[in-house]
């Protein structure tokens, strides 16, 4: 079995975070009895730091019980630092790819990992995305965007490029939605997180990156948010609107089975119909282990899709 969707924090990223905690404005905070400290980075999105998250070896044994062969680890987007400093942010990315990079290598055989990339400097993403495929990462986990720009803009062209060029996952993970009208009751994560990924998603198809870049193999979390529920909304109004039609060389459906998927839906009727829209090998297991909310075990898909994406 494998899983696309995982996460993880090495001890030499969790100790630059003690270390600098203050420049990234980090704190612990015991909320319940039996529970791990709370963390939370510049205010937002607080989460358990379980030590699920930071323990190699308890990470390791969690994925040998589950029957888990192989996962692509993931940086935590808590930790993307797109609001600070540059410096900052590269600095923090640098030695997040540096230590995934020796955890994978020692683990070969059961790890792959993706880079974490300072998306507030397009030409410093791009730099380190290259690096780190240089130094055996398979690509990257990055967010939907930054400060209001979509990720279809030529501001993020120099990214792209190196994507592309070394035929590099782009594992799209969405960050929490502030729209006012939905911060309560876990709303931002319920349905704002599926919803970041759905405009990105389509972003991306309009603007097009598929076209422009058809070897960067982008992945969508969560089952590609709501996009995929409404390809009859995109296939209409291709039809009707001049302006949509224009920037596309094919149906909205068609572009869709040009995605990857994790199968992190929770729903065997909303899985299988993403399965029969894009087709099997594109739909990939995941888990979002160890956050809250996951699927643990992630249900399991073809293995050889699995291996394909990888390039194992």
């Amino acid at each position: 079995m494998f899983d696309v969707h995982s996460h993880f924090v090495p001890e030499g990223v969790l100790a630059w975070l003690k270390d600098n905690a203050s420049r990234v404005n980090a704190t612990w905070e015991q909320r319940a009895v039996g529970k791990e400290p709370f963390l939370t980075i510049n205010q937002k999105w607080s989460f358990e730091l379980k030590q699920a998250f930071y323990q190699a070896d308890v990470y390791l044994e969690d994925q040998r019980k589950a029957g888990v062969a192989h996962t692509i680890v993931s940086p935590i987007p808590q930790l993307f630092l797109y609001d600070f400093p540059v410096e900052l942010t590269v600095e923090l990315s640098d030695l997040y790819n540096h230590e995934l990079v020796a955890w994978t290598k020692a683990n070969s055989d059961k790890l792959s990992g993706l880079a974490t990339l300072p998306l507030n400097d397009p030409d410093a993403a791009a730099r380190l995305l290259d690096e780190a495929m240089s130094n055996g990462l398979k690509g990257a986990i990055i967010g939907p965007g930054h400060q209001g720009v979509p990720l279809s803009d030529d501001h993020f062209a120099p990214l792209w490029e190196v994507a592309n060029d070394k035929r590099a996952i782009i594992f799209i993970h969405p960050l929490l939605n502030e729209d006012p009208r939905i911060q309560r009751k876990m709303m931002p994560n319920l349905i704002g997180v599926p919803w970041e990924t759905t405009i990105c998603g389509l972003d991306l198809l309009l603007g097009g990156i598929l076209d422009k870049y058809p070897k960067a193999k982008i992945l969508l979390a969560h089952g590609g948010g709501f996009l995929p529920y409404q390809v009859g909304r995109l296939n209409q109004g291709y039809q009707m609107w001049p302006a949509v039609k224009s920037s596309l060389n094919d149906t909205p459906e068609t572009y869709l089975k040009r995605f990857w998927y994790d199968n992190v839906l929770w729903h065997e009727d909303a899985l299988g119909y993403l399965q029969k829209l894009v087709g099997t090998d594109r739909v990939l297991p995941g888990s979002d282990y160890p956050f809250d909310l996951k699927t643990w075990p992630p249900a399991p898909t073809s293995e050889a899709s699995c291996r394909a994406f990888l390039g194992l």
